[in-house]
Order: C-alpha cells, then sequence, then structure tokens
C-alpha cells in the first residue's frame, strides 16, 4: 500500500509541475496569429477580414489559415465564373464574347480545376513552395482574364478581388 501512495504523491508533484509550466506559456488567440499572418501579406485588411469572418479561422495555426484562404479563393473563382457564364448567356457584344470564354478557360480549367485542388494537396502533403506557386498562378489566371478584354472589363472588381486572395494566400503559405 505504501508504494501506491508514493507513486501517487510523486505522479501528482509531477502534475503539477506540468501544470505550472503550461500555466506560464504565453497564450496566443485566434486573433493574435491572423493579425501577425495577416501583417506579413501585401493585402492586411482583406487577409484579416476574410479570416476572421471564417469560423474555422478560430484556433487555426498558419497552415489552416493558408488552407482557409486558398478555400475562399475557389469560392470566389466559382462565383466569378457563374458571372462569366451569365454574361455569355445575355448575348454579349462580339469584342467581349471572346475575352468571356478565355476568362471561363481561366477561371475553370485553371483557378477551380488546378490551381486551388493543387495548392490543398500541396498544403496537406506539407509542400509549401508547391502550394505557393500555384496560388500564384491562381492570382496570375484572374490578371490574364482581366487582359483579355484590352480595355473596359466587367469582371475587374471581380478579377482584382480573386487576384488579391490568391496573392494572400501565396504570402501565408510562404
Amino acid at each position: 500500500m505504501k508504494s501506491l501512495v508514493s507513486i501517487t504523491t510523486s505522479s501528482l508533484v509531477l502534475l503539477l509541475a506540468l501544470i505550472d509550466t503550461i500555466s506560464s506559456l504565453p497564450i496566443i488567440d485566434a486573433d493574435d496569429v491572423i493579425e501577425q499572418t495577416c501583417k506579413r501579406t501585401q493585402y492586411y485588411d482583406l487577409c484579416a477580414s476574410t479570416l476572421r469572418s471564417d469560423p474555422h479561422s478560430s484556433g487555426a495555426d498558419v497552415k489552416g489559415l493558408a488552407l482557409i484562404m486558398v478555400r475562399v479563393v475557389g469560392t470566389k473563382a466559382k462565383e466569378t465564373l457563374i458571372h462569366i457564364n451569365n454574361l455569355l448567356n445575355a448575348s454579349p457584344q462580339n469584342d467581349y464574347k471572346k475575352a468571356l470564354y478565355s476568362c471561363a478557360a481561366y477561371y475553370h480549367f485553371g483557378i477551380i480545376t488546378t490551381d486551388v485542388p493543387v495548392a490543398i494537396d500541396a498544403l496537406k502533403a506539407g509542400d509549401f513552395k508547391f502550394a505557393a506557386k500555384s496560388a500564384n498562378d491562381a492570382a496570375n489566371e484572374a490578371d490574364f482574364c482581366e487582359k483579355s478584354f484590352k480595355g473596359t472589363s466587367p469582371l475587374t472588381q471581380m478579377n482584382k478581388l480573386v487576384h488579391d486572395l490568391s496573392a494572400v494566400a501565396a504570402a501565408i503559405i510562404k
């Protein structure tokens, strides 16, 4: 019986020492992680507002924040593609038609089908260099879409948002 008591007493001392050590560690809340992460991006306000509006960012580490941002890129790209298809269905002027078809390809085959899934898979696998490249590719695809119009574009705001979100995702990943 005495050995049981001494094991319990020594376990209690060890547990108290562990609790003391843990309680002295700094507590970092989700806003601090988002704040520190977004300060390292080109578009702080966009980064912070996007991440703070996602309930999954609470308690996420930097890799988790990067995954959230890449998924947001995918969502915004899908919304942009829907808008492109709506414009195409409305029988646009011929000068817009070719640019809209190009944009549909950039968004569907480039960002939605390739860049976003590759970035997510690479992040999950810990291949941050490849994930950042895919996020940068998505930003480039949005730029290519915008440049296809050679003038006034009905997609300027959406292209800018997808570009900027992609740039933020790439910066977080790096």
